[in-house]
C-alpha cells in the first residue's frame, strides 16, 4: 500500500481509494475551485483554447482571483466543470489545479481530522 503523508498533518492518504470513491472531493456544497494564471494557461493549452475562450467557458472573476466554475448535478450538490459524472473522474487530471493536486492535505483540515475522514475515504489515521 503506497500512502502519502505530509509532514504537517496527522494522517496519510491512500490514492487508491479514488477509485472507488466517486469523486467527492469535486462534488458537493458550491464552493471555489482557486487557478492561478499560470494554471489556466496550462489549462487552455491542454483543451486547445486560447485563453480568452477558456475564460469565457470555464472562469469566473472573484475579487483579484478566479475559480473554476461549477455545474449543478442535483439540488443540493454541484460539482468542478471538469468533473465527468458518467466516469466520476476529472476529465483534466493531468493539469488539475495546485488545490486539487495538494487534497486532502489542506490547511482547513490540519486540525480537523473528523472533517477529512467524512469527505475522503481514503484517509488513513
Amino acid at each position: 500500500m503506497n500512502l502519502l503523508s505530509h509532514p504537517r498533518y496527522q494522517y496519510r492518504f491512500d490514492p487508491k481509494a479514488c477509485e472507488t470513491c466517486g469523486g467527492r472531493c469535486c462534488t458537493g456544497e458550491s464552493g471555489y475551485i482557486w487557478i492561478t494564471l499560470a494554471g489556466i494557461e496550462q489549462m487552455a493549452h491542454y483543451l486547445n483554447l486560447d485563453i480568452e475562450q477558456f475564460s469565457i467557458r470555464y472562469l469566473r472573476k472573484v475579487g483579484h482571483r478566479y475559480s473554476l466554475t461549477e455545474k449543478k448535478i442535483s439540488q443540493e450538490n454541484h460539482a468542478c466543470i471538469f468533473f465527468d459524472t458518467n466516469t466520476n473522474r476529472c476529465s483534466v487530471y493531468e493539469v488539475r489545479p495546485n488545490q486539487c493536486r495538494t487534497f486532502p492535505f489542506w490547511e482547513q483540515f490540519q486540525q480537523n481530522h473528523e472533517e477529512v475522514i467524512k469527505e475522503c475515504p481514503g484517509i488513513v489515521i
